[in-house]
């Protein structure tokens, strides 16, 4: 990947079309270049490549100046001392605007991961809400972190990718960004699961001349036959994205053979009615799959896509994708909202006057009402992340749902008090329980009462699917049935806590309270009954609140002996003894993952203590001689004790029916817990086992390993860095 420059971004803002303010952007990146002075990046370029790097992603969308100065700066607020009123006199209160919405919010003080994840998001909305360039900023800047993911340690690797695949990519695909959204699975799945992404490439490269041979012959007949059409339509093929192959192998568990859409050819025309004209051609010189079909032209998603989808077969028995869409069309497909400033005027930032945003807004609402900011993250994830279907009302009207969704969705989605008032749903004109799963096409009648005081029932918290209907019916519990909430809320409490062994107090309710930011018992009771605090969390934190203060309680003051033998103790905790420095947190790097006899070293990280390395890791070795060798120490085993640690072994053996037995067998034989064994086949038929067991030291591992090597086809058996 070549590293951008602020040469290069000149020379590609020049090369374009757009008109920009480069004196603005200019000083935008000097800016930032002076703030970032001396930081570098985990790949070893200096950190202003990384805001550059964003632009440049920004500039491929054509956004405009202001949003080129926000993601030059995007990250100086949070890393240096430039502050966000420098910023507004500088350079005026829109980009100010931007960089703060895009800013981490690192810097709050809040109680557990999930709570500063939740506030993350909030705080990302609400910059939505006020400018959409702020999301786009932000999935500029997480495209480029994937991109250079693999300078980071393999924990943060799967972190990261596990953030970008339950939050970002589903932000880029509500916001129609595909391209984005395609490029950030992609690398996220490499790094969740390689085994599995090298299966599907080895699969696919099995048949790629032929593949490709097969995608050039379609395209050839399809031209052929629309020749009349002018001007003249761009048609293109290509094999479907591995991270759509693994969703289908693996979560929805189908073979490869049974993957219709792996192939596909696209074509791009200029009117609708050419479309469907296309359309027509295509099922008579191919023979369509049945219920394969989709018209999102008529019916399009909630990010505007729009295009016609068909599945086929022709003669050579190999079924293929076909998706025919205008060129406006495509535009929105590949660029979603930013197709606004790549081809039009752009917006004017707000989303307040826009219909497809409503999303953005019923989440912040949603917000408001909630009374756990973690309940308010998952909520989140969940209505982004799934896939939709699309139901009718008896009126013709077209309600778009998440995939999983029942009558009780169906029935909030249309209005709260549809929702409210429900007593039955009939689906192609017959009656269906409250659990019925709506699909695609179905027609929904809801039927409700004309009582004012008929409401809700509570059991469908635990059958409604979308985050809209658990709001709206909590809401109407929380609003109409306070005195009843408080009742059940209290009644569920005092089992809970008589179940868990808690000793029931007006003190620890008082408590239990106050860390869910209520103002009185009463209403954590209510909060309670109409599930707006999850009980299963007030129990965990109460069992640690008491935890702590147990502790502290049966701490007793050190004699000045015990002082320095509890500093020996800290100094060796994990069987690890640290030249010059006492009390210190220790933790094991993942990269070689170091074990009992090995030669070790230590180097002192920024905020999380020493991390231990073996002295032969390809990381110390490439490091030692960098401006950070300063940080590298002495360390050394504090000798025997009773501490097990985790390795993993990898192991190359013949595909024999016994083989996995035999390995468990020496497992077993030599009393080492196995944490967890992995096994895919390689290209040649052997088969890769990777095993993590429990072991006290590199004696035992070598014992190990030995034994294993001499297993009847196994081939090869090797200590991997990888815990």
């Amino acid at each position: 990947m070549d590293t951008i420059t602020i040469d290069t971004l000149m020379e590609k803002i020049k090369s374009g079309d757009k008109t920009y303010d480069i004196d603005k952007i200019m000083r935008a990146y000097d800016l930032a270049d002076a703030a970032h002075e001396g930081q570098m990046r985990s790949s070893g370029e200096k950190y202003i490549t990384h805001p550059l790097s964003v632009a440049s992603i920004l500039l491929d969308y054509c956004m405009d100046t202001d949003t080129i100065c926000a993601a030059l700066m995007h990250d100086v607020v949070e890393d240096t001392d430039v502050t966000l009123d420098e910023i507004r006199k500088k350079f005026g209160e829109d980009v100010a605007l931007m960089v703060d919405g895009v800013t981490k919010i690192g810097q709050v003080p809040l109680n557990t991961k999930e709570e500063q994840q939740a506030e993350n998001i909030r705080k990302i909305l609400m910059a939505m809400s006020k400018d959409i360039r702020v999301i786009i900023i932000k999935l500029a800047d997480r495209l480029h972190n994937m991109r250079t993911l693999y300078a980071r340690p393999p924990e943060k690797q799967r972190k990261t990718s596990l953030e970008t695949m339950n939050f970002y990519a589903p932000i880029a695909h509500r916001l129609g960004m595909s391209d984005v959204k395609e490029e950030m699975e992609s690398i996220a799945i490499h790094y969740l699961d390689p085994y599995g992404c090298r299966e599907i490439e080895r699969l696919l490269d099995i048949h790629k001349v032929e593949r490709d041979s097969f995608i050039d012959s379609i395209i050839e007949k399809i031209r052929s036959r629309i020749t009349d059409i002018k001007p003249e339509p761009i048609i293109s093929g290509r094999v479907k994205s591995i991270f759509s192959i693994y969703k289908k192998m693996y979560v929805k568990n189908k073979p490869f053979d049974e993957i219709y859409d792996i192939y596909a050819v696209r074509i791009i025309v200029q009117s609708v009615i050419e479309c469907y004209n296309v359309l027509g051609v295509i099922h008579d010189l191919f023979s369509p799959i049945p219920y394969r079909f989709k018209d999102y032209i008529a019916t399009p998603k909630p990010n505007r896509y729009q295009s016609l989808h068909t599945t086929v077969i022709g003669k050579e028995g190999t079924p293929f994708e076909v998706q025919i869409r205008t060129v406006e069309m495509h535009n929105t497909a590949q660029y979603g909202i930013a197709a606004h400033w790549k081809y039009k005027a752009g917006l004017k930032g707000s989303v307040a006057g826009e219909k497809r945003f409503d999303w953005i807004r019923e989440l912040l609402e949603r917000q408001q009402e909630a009374d756990d900011v973690e309940q308010i993250a998952d909520a989140i994830k969940n209505d982004l992340a799934q896939d939709e279907v699309f139901v009718f009302s008896p009126k013709g009207d077209v309600f778009t749902l998440p995939l999983g969704a029942n009558v009780i969705d169906f029935a909030y989605a249309i209005h709260t008090e549809v929702g409210n008032k429900m007593t039955g749903a009939k689906v192609g004109g017959r009656m269906v329980p409250f659990d019925y799963q709506v699909k695609t096409g179905d027609i929904v009648e809801i039927f409700t009462s004309g009582s004012p005081n008929y409401g809700p029932n509570r059991n469908w918290l635990e059958i409604a699917k979308t985050t809209e209907a658990k709001g709206k019916i909590r809401s109407w519990f929380k609003k109409e049935r306070r005195e009843e909430n408080i009742v059940c809320g209290r009644e569920e409490l005092e089992r809970e806590f008589r179940r868990n062994g808690i000793p029931l107090s007006e003190e620890v309710i008082s408590q239990a309270a106050e860390r869910a930011h209520l103002d009185s018992i009463d209403d954590f009771y209510a909060a309670i009954g109409y599930g707006g605090v999850s009980m299963s969390k007030v129990i965990q934190r109460i069992k640690e609140e008491q935890l702590r203060v147990q502790r502290e309680q049966n701490a007793v003051v050190p004699t000045a002996e015990e002082n320095i033998e509890e500093t020996n103790r800290r100094s060796r905790q994990k069987g690890i003894i640290i030249e010059g420095v006492d009390n210190c947190m220790i933790k094991f790097a993942q990269c070689c993952n170091p074990l009992p006899g090995d030669p070790i070293i230590g180097f002192v990280t920024r905020g999380f203590g020493v991390s231990i390395h073996k002295q032969d890791c390809v990381n110390v070795i490439n490091n030692m001689d960098s401006e950070n060798s300063d940080r590298w120490i002495k360390a050394s085993w504090a000798g025997v004790d009773d501490s097990t640690y985790r390795a993993t072994i990898d192991i190359v053996a013949e595909q024999k029916s016994s083989v996995i037995a035999d390995i468990t067998a020496v497992i077993a034989a030599n009393r080492i817990p196995l944490h967890e064994m992995n096994m895919h086949r390689l290209k040649n038929g052997n088969v890769n086992f990777l095993i993590t067991i429990e072991i006290a030291g590199v004696e035992q591992l070598a014992n190990v390993m030995l034994r294993l090597k001499k297993i009847p086809g196994v081939v090869s058996a090797e200590r991997t860095g990888k815990a």
